[in-house]
């Protein structure tokens, strides 16, 4: 039988993992319990199936990844932080979704609408004055993405929250690494592999912003001028480029994806090697607590895989073992008393 695909994220004190039917997160509580949160998992593009062809089915797991990991971070807060989210209510999908727009909105000013404008703002410093249709405005552009986004990383790598949040990056990366390798998913065997994995989602966002250099650089140069006036024409650029990152997105899967499947191939690992290279920022070397949860969230959805059920099931677990024991061996339904059920919207 063929392996099923699973990938996941790093969430406050915890793990999030995803497979084609299922999604789980996992998350150390202060008093050392593991809480797990597991439901069904139906992708858009199951739903849409038009979504699923090569080039589209980028866009659509971009979005749903950012919506999953939304969802997760809230209730990984909640769980690590009790006592600063006792008093709040149950996220609902609509905050959610205005979490995640705003999200993008800064994202896509971050690394579309600044490095455009600096690109201008630069090269009439520098007494030349670069117009958009040239290959030059472009990969002067690309640099400052990179160096906004490597910046953007290595600030945010200072802090302690998200240096803990960067070590348990490294634990879903050790894990799905044993379950890739066909090993016993335990906390020895996870340990000793590397925290840095070609379809890690850094490596996206890197390729994202190289892809849109090429596909920039040779777009715009067909694209004319709309008005006389040039900030405001620049403003329209800036819009057509938030446009084409949707097929950015959507090349830059598809060479996630084949990158991945093709890890050993020499010229794809020179390829795919900055982003590996990148990953020493956001990925740390975890604890063997880490590891443990990280295990129980890959395992869960690995479970669920086999029988999905409709319903959101928020359960409790002292450590790998008691999961292992009550859930795995046992089967969920000899501890369906202790599971809090919540009917998926």
């Amino acid at each position: 039988m063929d392996r099923i695909n699973v990938g996941g994220q790093a969430v406050i004190e915890g793990v999030m993992m995803r497979s084609p039917k299922a999604f789980a997160i996992a998350v150390r509580r202060p008093d050392g319990k593991i809480e797990l949160s597991i439901r069904r998992w139906v992708s858009l593009w199951e739903r849409v199936k038009f979504l699923r062809y090569p080039f589209l089915r980028g866009a659509v797991v971009l979005l749903e990844t950012v919506f999953n990991g939304i969802s997760a971070l809230n209730f990984s807060a909640k769980v690590s932080m009790p006592e600063e989210g006792k008093e709040k209510r149950e996220e609902s999908d609509m905050a959610i979704i205005v979490t995640m727009i705003v999200a993008f909105a800064f994202g896509l000013f971050l690394f579309v609408a600044l490095p455009h404008y600096l690109t201008i703002i630069f090269s009439r410093l520098m007494g030349r004055e670069l117009d958009v249709s040239s290959i030059m405005f472009h990969i002067v552009d690309g640099v400052i993405k990179i160096v906004i986004f490597l910046a953007y990383l290595y600030f945010i790598s200072l802090l302690k929250d998200i240096r803990r949040v960067f070590m348990y990056h490294g634990a879903e990366h050790k894990s799905i690494f044993a379950y890739e390798n066909n090993e016993e998913l335990t906390v020895e065997n996870a340990r000793k592999y590397t925290t840095h994995h070609p379809r890690c989602g850094t490596s996206f966002l890197l390729i994202v912003i190289l892809v849109s250099i090429f596909l920039f650089a040779i777009v715009f140069p067909f694209i004319p001028d709309f008005v006389s006036n040039k900030w405001l024409n620049n403003a329209i650029m800036v819009i057509i480029k938030i446009v084409l990152m949707l097929p950015v997105a959507g090349i830059s899967y598809e060479f996630l994806k084949f990158s991945s499947k093709y890890q050993k191939n020499p010229v794809l690992q020179v390829l795919i090697y900055p982003g590996l290279l990148l990953q020493r920022i956001t990925t740390q070397s975890p604890t063997d607590d880490m590891l443990e949860v990280a295990i129980i969230s890959i395992l869960a959805v690995l479970r669920e895989e086999e029988n999905p059920e409709d319903e959101t099931r928020v359960m409790t677990f002292d450590c790998l073992e008691d999961f292992k024991r009550r859930y795995l061996n046992a089967g969920s339904g000899s501890i369906e008393s202790e599971v809090s059920h919540q009917a998926v919207q």
